[in-house]
């Protein structure tokens, strides 16, 4: 594969990249998202609370994202959710339905894996794979 035929996306309407990597790369018309946290993208930090609001803002994060290369939710064919604590499933699984699952949405395939770890100490890490 050229790099002519990568295109990185990012938006200030999700959190910078803190490595060496983009929020997401287009191949085609699929789009490969980064794992997203809670990061507030204005203040750098993670948001107050616990796996509720963590979840939101990942999934608001993801959706800036999305928006930047001109697709939404509908468009996400897998996803991959990281979790910090097995026991926040139920709780992670209700916000990402509305996000993910809602009325007339074909959800995505999904994996969910627990970790030992995630950056900044999140809770919940996700990414996304889109197809245009």
């Amino acid at each position: 594969m050229s790099q002519s035929s990568k295109t990185a996306i990012a938006t200030q309407q999700a959190p910078a990249a803190i490595g060496p990597y983009s929020q997401a790369i287009r191949v085609g018309d699929m789009l490969f998202t980064s794992g997203q946290v809670g990061l507030d993208p204005v203040s750098g930090q993670m948001v107050p609370g616990g796996i509720a609001e963590q979840t939101t803002r990942v999934l608001e994060n993801l959706k800036a994202v999305l928006t930047e290369a001109g697709l939404d939710f509908s468009n996400v064919i897998k996803t991959t959710v990281f979790l910090k604590n097995m026991s926040d499933f139920a709780a992670m699984n209700e916000i990402y339905a509305q996000y993910l699952a809602s009325q007339g949405i074909v959800a995505p395939a999904r994996s969910t894996v627990a970790v030992a770890g995630l950056p900044k100490d999140a809770l919940v890490e996700i990414e996304v794979i889109a197809k245009a």
